[in-house]
């Protein structure tokens, strides 16, 4: 028998795929630095710092039997989503986060050597997903404000283009697109994604136009807003027709009983829930404000639930991880265009003056900066 080489089997385009960089888990840094989970400060995921609603619990316990499949149709979450949206049911469809309806919506659209568009820095899950469908990306820089121009991108559409992903507000930059823009981008016919997973933080949306235009979808999540990061629940507002086709090509069972519970009892409980969101809203002004205040750092203003920070020669790095040594957790970005940036996800008030203390005592304390 031939010896069985397992490498001539796998794809060669994916033989040196890069993952997506996870993060950092506070069972980790109990692991390594010592520290009780209790004094982790884990703002490095734009995770929501005052959880779940609290009838969430509730929701999974009565939830009824765990033996039994979910509604493949996601009947009653879809509803509540209509209701909270006010779109017709019919134009939702959810998966495990919005990361699998961005994969889902590229494999809908994409044959081999087609094109999407990106706006980098941004959210990397739309180049992953890209690459595994073997879409070519085409990327369009933005400028030192993080802001790109419309024309730039309009003019690098070709017959092969067939995706343009926008993250309003961008992530990690926190900067809004004006909607004149999206609509210039829309007119060209190409569709364009618009990833609304910090809505409720800007309150800025386009979800009305998807019933103007065949070309629109706009994802949203309750991972940031509703605090079920670790539940993933993601949702897309589509044309119908595309929202069919997601439906079809979906997993059957893509959102377990837990989470469909879950998210239900979020939009029910939404009031309580959007006041956190004031609450977070509020914080990320004041923290602002402090990091305005600290030499050598320039903070980005943001209508997200993080803020983006720059520091100079390559100290972001170093910074980082003198932050995780004291137990606090942000996040550094590993990329030539970002390498002196650090991004802030918007915690407690205490746990902002904690992380705003420490980086001025780092800052003033280190001797190599």
């Amino acid at each position: 028998m031939e010896d069985f080489d397992p490498q001539q089997k796998l794809r060669s385009d994916l033989k040196d795929f890069s993952s997506y960089s996870a993060h950092t888990s506070p069972d980790f840094m109990k692991k390594k630095f010592g520290l009780n989970i209790e004094e982790i400060i884990k703002l490095d995921a734009n995770e929501n710092p005052y959880g779940c609603s609290g009838q969430v619990v509730n929701s999974i316990k009565d939830g009824g039997s765990f033996s039994v499949y979910p509604d493949a149709a996601q009947s009653e979450l879809r509803s509540e989503l209509s209701l909270y949206t006010s779109m017709p049911s019919d134009c939702i469809a959810c998966g495990a986060g919005s990361d699998q309806l961005i994969d889902l919506i590229i494999r809908l659209t994409i044959n081999p050597g087609d094109e999407i568009i990106i706006l980098p820095p941004t959210f990397g899950m739309y180049a992953f997903y890209a690459k595994l469908s073997r879409a070519s990306i085409i990327e369009v820089g933005r400028d030192e404000k993080f802001c790109f121009n419309c024309d730039d991108v309009l003019n690098r559409i070709t017959p092969r283009t067939r995706i343009i992903f926008l993250a309003n507000p961008n992530n990690p930059t926190g900067n809004l697109v004006p909607k004149a823009d999206i609509q210039a981008l829309l007119d060209s016919g190409i569709i364009v994604v618009v990833d609304e997973a910090y809505f409720e933080f800007s309150r800025e949306t386009v979800v009305p136009w998807v019933e103007r235009y065949d070309n629109l979808i706009v994802l949203r999540t309750f991972s940031k807003w509703a605090g079920l990061a670790g539940l993933r629940v993601g949702y897309g507002i589509f044309p119908q027709y595309i929202a069919e086709y997601i439906m079809r090509i979906k997993d059957p069972y893509a959102i377990n009983v837990c989470a469909q519970n879950a998210a239900i009892a979020s939009l029910r409980d939404k009031d309580n829930l959007l006041q956190k969101v004031e609450n977070i809203v509020y914080e990320r002004e004041r923290l602002f404000g402090r990091l305005c205040a600290l030499e050598g750092l320039t903070p980005f203003p943001s209508k997200a639930n993080y803020i983006l920070c720059r520091l100079h020669d390559g100290r972001a790095l170093r910074l980082t991880e003198q932050l995780k040594e004291r137990g606090i957790l942000v996040r550094y970005f590993n990329t030539p265009a970002l390498k002196d940036y650090f991004r802030i996800s918007v915690g407690r008030p205490e746990q902002n003056d904690i992380v705003v203390e420490s980086i001025r005592e780092i800052l003033g304390e280190d001797t190599q900066w």
